[in-house]
């Protein structure tokens, strides 16, 4: 099993200054002191709760100055708000400052404000998400590109600076969709998921179909699969459900009232600002008790060993350890040896 950090900020409004990104920097610095495979950072628009990260590849770029071995990885850029000619370009440069360490997951979007952005309609994402794999691929390789310039004259470009890598290693980011899984392995592509959406054994049956068309499609090829799971280890079960429970709850109440108002866009019914405080707060109870037992990585490093033996059972490749929801900074760069002994003791079994 790999390891890797991921990142997606609880609250962007805290922390002026140049504090708003030292978790982020000295994470990234950790890891890759220490054999992490990664660092994912995500694409988010228009709302404090992981409104850190507006652009990946800004990020990736200033994480390439300061790393030498962790890949460098978005999770996700939204396929549908940009030209595959620019993110090419942007994750061209970050694998020319990284000496060709940059990754990208794409996804569709899953937020309709977000597409404020973009000149295509909430509802052709997934179909724009699967064209984008192939284009991004050719661009990466050098292939020419048809377009209309200013004046709506045809023209044939190509992305500069060329890419260190050959291929550009790319995932597909699904929230539990089988279709999406299927996706990306007729594209050739990994899957990066989450357990928000599904538990352990619904992701064990999407990852075994996976694996089956990706071999079937792609000559025994195999895939590659990374769960997103948030993440804090310490050396009492106990203590780590103290440290976490306040900064989980508030994250997971952030989270309901942004996924709710997605869906809230598509059912105008659905208003999850009608439900009463005590019907919310139940909720919320209810989920940091399945993230802290079931969806997460919490406990000892003894406890996460059982559910990392659980997961590779499943088909997991790797784990991307989400550390920014809400615990303050220097406790959760303590606990990241803790996270280090884990990832050192799954590599010896």
């Amino acid at each position: 099993m790999d390891f890797s950090l991921f990142y997606f900020a609880d609250d962007s409004t805290q922390d002026g200054d140049a504090g708003r990104y030292e978790l982020l920097l000295e994470g990234a610095r950790f890891a890759d002191r220490h054999g992490f495979r990664a660092v994912w950072t995500p694409e988010r628009h228009f709302h404090p709760f992981g409104g850190l990260y507006p652009n990946p590849s800004v990020v990736g770029a200033a994480l390439a100055m300061i790393t030498s071995n962790v890949a460098i990885r978005a999770g996700s850029v939204v396929a549908p708000l940009h030209h595959p000619l620019r993110i090419a370009e942007e994750w061209s440069v970050v694998d020319n400052l990284s000496g060709g360490r940059a990754g990208v997951s794409l996804a569709s979007g899953w937020h309709p404000v977000d597409f404020a952005l973009s000149r295509t309609p909430y509802e052709d994402r997934k179909r724009l998400l699967a064209d984008s794999v192939e284009q991004l691929r050719g661009l990466w390789r050098g292939d020419d590109h048809e377009v209309l310039d200013g004046n709506g004259a045809p023209a044939t470009v190509r992305i500069f600076p060329p890419p260190v890598q050959r291929e550009l290693p790319l995932w597909v980011t699904s929230a539990g969709d089988a279709e999406t899984f299927r996706t990306a392995a007729t594209a050739r592509a990994g899957v990066l998921t989450h357990l928000l959406h599904q538990d352990v054994d619904g992701l064990a049956a999407r990852i075994a179909a996976y694996r089956r068309t990706a071999r079937e499609t792609h000559d025994g090829w195999e895939g590659h699969v990374v769960l997103m799971l948030h993440s804090f280890l310490g050396t009492d079960r106990e203590d780590v459900r103290a440290t976490v429970e306040g900064p989980l709850t508030a994250y997971l109440r952030s989270s309901v009232h942004l996924i709710a108002r997605s869906f809230g866009a598509l059912d105008p019914d659905f208003d999850i600002d009608a439900l009463e405080d005590e019907d919310l707060d139940f909720l919320v109870a209810r989920s940091f008790d399945a993230y802290f037992a079931q969806r997460g990585l919490f406990g000892t490093v003894a406890d996460a060993t059982a559910t990392v033996e659980r997961l590779r059972a499943a088909g997991v490749d790797e784990i991307a350890c989400l550390i920014d929801f809400g615990i303050g900074t220097r406790t959760v760069l303590d606990g990241l040896r803790h996270l280090n002994a884990l990832r050192a003791a799954c590599a010896t079994n």
